[in-house]
């Protein structure tokens, strides 16, 4: 049994849900977002609250029980309070910078890398060797911060990089003599 999919999700105050077949469609304050159910699970709303019921009681069907109320539950947190990633940047250099839709990375590479903002997600850089990722999408949030942090991954020798902000960067001894 799946100790989240048995919990249902309510809908908060100010946000409007509706449920068609397999579709869930959430609009709040912050924007608008649907889920597409997979046809393992039963979607239904009554009386505020969205439940989700497997199908079946195969494996699959469990385990989309689960992973589709999350996603519900994610579309009601995306559009009351929205989703944020912060990225810390360490090395001699190494910064970033927003400009318009592109944020300007420099990494240490012979040439700046510019990485385009995907429509819905908003960077800001509060200092040079930070950076905040916001949306309303979970998903969109965490590959875009996914993204940023693959240009130059913190390495275990001096920790120069792109980590996430309280990423625990496993520290290695150099060589001796």
């Amino acid at each position: 049994m799946s100790r989240v999919g048995k919990k249902p999700v309510a809908v908060p105050a100010g946000v409007t849900a509706s449920v068609a077949g397999q579709q869930v469609k959430v609009k709040g304050a912050k924007g608008e977002l649907s889920f597409s159910a997979p046809e393992e699970v039963t979607v239904a709303m009554d009386n505020g609250m969205i439940t989700v019921t497997p199908k079946g009681q195969d494996n699959r069907s469990r385990a989309m029980w689960g992973m589709s109320r999350a996603q519900v539950a994610n579309l009601m947190t995306g559009v009351t309070q929205g989703f944020e990633k912060k990225l810390e940047i360490t090395g001699v250099g190494y910064k970033a910078a927003v400009q318009g839709k592109i944020l300007k990375l420099s990494l240490g590479y012979s040439h700046d890398i510019d990485y385009e903002i995907p429509a819905g997600i908003a960077i800001a850089t509060p200092k040079p060797t930070e950076i905040i990722v916001t949306g309303i999408d979970r998903q969109k949030v965490g590959q875009t911060a996914a993204e940023i942090r693959d240009y130059r991954g913190p390495e275990p020798y001096k920790g120069k990089g792109v980590k996430y902000a309280g990423e625990f960067i496993f520290r290695k001894e150099g060589k001796k003599k």
